[in-house]
């Protein structure tokens, strides 16, 4: 009778290893083809991240990161996406200075402006992304609408800099708009897999 139940205990436990091995192929497979459906980009040149408000406009100049995304999956998208602060350009050199230094976005101590995506949606005209801005040392969770068309992302949206500590509301730093208009142009190709 002993040797039955053994043979019986063995039995069972050859079916749950069998069936643990089956779940884990099968989470496998799921997960490369859940790979294979999210599609990887390159930044391209002629990208432009401009800004505006009131007396101030200009564009940084150097951005970098990395983007996945499929308009049918967007579960799996993800950006990563940075701006270096140096890069900065107004047109004027003196402001340019100006802005990086310690009043303003003090680029010594917080080079780049981050932007790391945390979930994606569809709407009526287009797509909209939720995730983490960090600027100048400060993290707050922000959603940015876009469009993605002839393999380029666009978008217009609105930051506060007073929300990042970035130059204050007095004296000289008073006449720049606390709230600034953003553009974002950024053209892709689609890496090799």
């Amino acid at each position: 009778m002993q040797r039955v139940e053994f043979k019986l205990n063995k039995k069972v436990t050859e079916m749950k290893v069998i069936r643990y091995l089956s779940i884990i192929s099968a989470i496998v497979v799921l997960s490369a083809f859940t790979l294979l459906n999210t599609a990887s980009w390159e930044i391209q040149k002629g990208y432009a991240i401009k800004f505006s408000g009131s007396k101030v406009s200009g564009e940084f100049t150097k951005f970098y990161g990395t983007i996945d995304f499929d308009t049918d999956t967007l579960a799996n998208a993800k950006f990563d996406l940075t701006i270096d602060v140096k890069s900065i350009s107004t047109g004027n050199g003196l402001m340019n200075e100006h802005a990086i230094g310690e009043d303003w976005f003090n680029a010594e101590k917080y080079p780049d402006i981050k932007f790391v995506s945390s979930r994606f949606s569809k709407t009526t005209g287009g797509f909209q992304v939720t995730g983490k801005l960090t600027m100048h040392g400060v993290t707050k969770e922000i959603t940015i609408p876009f469009n993605f068309s002839n393999n380029t992302f666009t978008s217009r949206f609105e930051v506060n800099r007073g929300d990042y500590n970035v130059g204050g509301t007095s004296g000289m730093q008073g006449w720049v708009a606390p709230t600034l208009q953003i553009e974002v142009s950024v053209p892709v190709k689609q890496k090799d897999k």
